[in-house]
């Protein structure tokens, strides 16, 4: 359940600390008052779309966090789970949980496994057949996921063959032109005959090259200095240590660190001379290495950032001209690996087609029993699964699944989408996620707006069936019917108050009295007498 849910400038929300409860939460109050905010912030953490518009005026980040705990799950140990979710005005996202940063899609994925929420968003899917295959195939469970799991590889590969066998290069005409290009391109790298760490020495020596009155003069210099003054010097000195080494082993030691020394400074004399010879450039050699530079330059312009790009360019290169100039035996390769896949993905299918034709009769099944409890008596609802004869594969295999209803005896059945009613949709909705939710197991169901179109003894009914799904899951309900929020466990009352310059919203946990006055509200719009009597028995049906 949701312990306590965090929210920080979204809209005239300012900073909001909710703390729910087991069983059935309901959240009534005023028009505007930020009841729909609430339940847009939870969307948000969950992983769902947010829109900088929506960051409190004069603010840079807006904030949704939340204390869950889900002792089923295995983020955590204790079942305690920490979920958070920034969101700044430059587009930034910071997503974590327990702690640890992940990525949006990731929040998703964890989060859709803890919370439903049902909002107007669910009602338009309804209103998708495309989206019908997903609700069956949640229903149906681990029994094809791990079949469509198989299937999703082979089709992933298919559809990569599908797209390779598509792309072609016209007629000879435009085949001709598309090799002269690569073949262009790749003679012009080849005949470079680049070497990988080839620019850098270039550079070194170039730099030198332009260096090169400065580097001789100098190095002249020292050659100088070391072999008219130092290395005379220390020799003469080694000569004067030899005279007197047998008066002291301080001598003996001294002179032996001063050969030494000659020896190191003989040494470096030999590569200063050695290092001059290669300061000596003429003009031809230095014009040899800007023109090759040059050529680099340009071949970088043209087909990478670095001579490793440019290689990596020529290899493909390479592959493309292998490939249109050996296309009709690429081709006939690809279509026999195409059909190998489509008979393995064909097999997939069957399994698949007979799994979802059970569980659609199952589904059905349970479907009516729900719309039963809602006051929907003589509705028929049947999921209809069919299979393209022709091999149009997509990403759920070769079935079409969509939802058919009959709202009246005598009638003919027609497909969801036609049903007019708002009040029938939000109770197959309802009906649909409650299934849902005893299938997969989902902790916390979350309603927004599942009143509308709907009233009297249909609401009441629809208020009972939340009700008893409460007993197993908590429920955040959002509602403008007294007969639902009568049912509810724990009541807040949602309103809006100007603190200062600003609209700020503020929630408030009703005792029973308060209760009592809000269903009175919602009711009759006045507090009346009559009507917290009215009220005061709605409870009493609790």
């Amino acid at each position: 359940m949701i312990a306590t849910l965090h929210i920080k400038n979204i809209g005239i929300i300012d900073d909001l600390s909710i703390d729910f409860n087991e069983g059935f939460n309901v959240l009534t109050g005023e028009t505007g008052a930020g009841k729909t905010l609430i339940i847009g912030s939870l969307g948000i953490l969950c992983g769902g779309r947010f829109s900088k518009d929506m960051i409190r005026k004069g603010e840079n980040a807006s904030l949704v966090e939340a204390s869950i705990f889900c002792p089923d799950n295995t983020l955590s140990i204790d079942g305690n789970i920490i979920v958070s979710r920034e969101i700044y005005a430059n587009g930034r996202n910071t997503c974590k949980i327990n702690g640890r940063f992940v990525t949006v899609n990731e929040l998703k994925e964890i989060m859709e496994k803890i919370i439903d929420i049902h909002g107007q968003q669910d009602s338009h899917n309804l209103l998708d057949a495309t989206k019908h295959i997903g609700y069956l195939d949640s229903f149906i469970g681990k029994t094809i996921q791990e079949i469509k799991e198989k299937y999703e590889l082979l089709y992933t590969q298919y559809c990569q063959i599908k797209l390779e066998l598509q792309q072609n290069f016209g007629d000879e005409k435009e085949k001709q032109r598309k090799l002269d290009l690569l073949y262009y391109q790749f003679n012009e790298i080849d005949r470079a005959n680049l070497k990988i760490d080839e620019e850098t020495e270039l550079e070194d020596k170039h730099t030198k090259m332009k260096n090169a009155e400065k580097l001789q003069e100098n190095m002249q210099c020292v050659d100088e200095n070391l072999n008219n003054s130092v290395i005379d010097g220390i020799s003469n000195s080694i000569r004067s240590l030899e005279k007197i080494e047998c008066y002291g082993d301080i001598y003996s030691e001294k002179l032996n660190i001063l050969k030494n020394i000659y020896y190191d400074v003989q040494e470096l004399s030999r590569d200063i001379a050695n290092m001059q010879e290669e300061t000596c450039f003429d003009e031809e050699e230095r014009n040899k290495v800007e023109e090759r530079l040059d050529e680099i330059f340009s071949l970088k312009r043209k087909y990478g950032n670095s001579i490793e790009e440019i290689l990596e360019y020529k290899n493909e290169l390479e592959k493309e001209i292998h490939n249109i100039e050996n296309l009709e035996e690429i081709n006939i390769k690809r279509k026999k690996e195409k059909e190998i896949l489509e008979g393995q993905m064909d097999e997939l299918c069957k399994q698949m087609n007979k799994i979802r034709q059970n569980y659609a009769i199952q589904l059905s099944e349970r479907i009516n029993k729900e719309l039963q409890d809602l006051e929907m008596t003589q509705a028929k609802f049947y999921v209809n699964v069919s299979q393209s004869l022709e091999k149009n594969y997509n990403k759920n295999g070769l079935n079409q699944v969509e939802f058919y209803i009959c709202t009246n005896k005598g009638e003919d059945k027609k497909e969801l989408i036609k049903i007019a009613s708002g009040g029938e949709m939000s109770r197959v909705m309802l009906a649909i996620k409650t299934v849902l939710a005893d299938v997969d197991k989902v902790p916390i169901l979350v309603f927004d707006e599942i009143d509308t179109g709907i009233s009297g003894k249909t609401a009441k009914a629809v208020a009972e069936k939340m009700k008893i799904i409460a007993q197993n899951h908590q429920i955040l309900c959002v509602t403008h019917l007294a007969s639902i929020a009568a049912k509810g466990d724990y009541n807040y009352f949602i309103s809006k108050k100007v603190k200062g310059e600003k609209t700020v919203t503020n929630i408030q946990r009703l005792n029973e009295e308060e209760i009592v006055q809000e269903i009175a509200r919602i009711a009759n719009g006045d507090i009346t007498e009559v009507a917290l009597q009215n009220a005061r028995e709605l409870r009493k049906a609790v």
